[in-house]
């Protein structure tokens, strides 16, 4: 079960925005929330109401309890590019340079943890399979640049002499 939250034309730049995202995905809603309120950040107050309002419709969709919010976790968090308002600064010489103020599209998921039995399912099954295919192509790689390197080493040079 999850929420959402889309922050639409927020007035920061993507990448400011994205440092802040990086902070906060993958931790617990209120451990998120302390680490914005501290956050010395412009990026930061966007990204701190997104989650509260996330949490929220969390609430009112899942007719959640107290205990049952205070698990949940900011599963994913991204921020996209939204429109560029281009504005004018005056310079020297009559001449005009451009300045683009970017936007951004804040997108905020959260959702209960999974739980320990079916998490602790799917990394044994994942492990099992992903290692075999990995371990293959690298003994097939391994083969074909030993045999090159042998096929150099066999084949003699010819001299300027000769």
């Amino acid at each position: 079960m999850e929420a959402r939250c889309v922050a639409r034309f927020v007035r920061v730049t993507p990448r400011k925005m994205r440092l802040v995202a990086d902070l906060v995905r993958g931790k617990n809603v209120n451990e998120a929330i302390n680490i914005l309120k501290f956050t010395p950040r412009s990026a930061s107050a966007p990204t701190l109401k997104a989650i509260q309002s996330a949490v929220a419709n969390y609430a009112q969709l899942h007719d959640a309890s107290s205990s049952e919010i205070d698990s949940l976790q900011v599963r994913t968090i991204f921020a996209d590019e939204g429109p560029t308002m281009h504005r004018f600064m005056p310079r020297a010489q009559g001449r005009a340079t451009p300045i683009k103020k970017r936007m951004s599209h804040l997108t905020v998921i959260v959702s209960a943890p999974k739980p320990v039995e079916v998490a602790a399912t799917e990394a044994v099954e994942g492990a099992d399979a992903k290692p075999a295919k990995k371990t293959a192509a690298k003994k097939t790689a391994v083969k074909k640049s030993a045999a090159k390197t042998a096929a150099k080493k066999s084949t003699p040079r010819k001299s300027k002499s000769e």
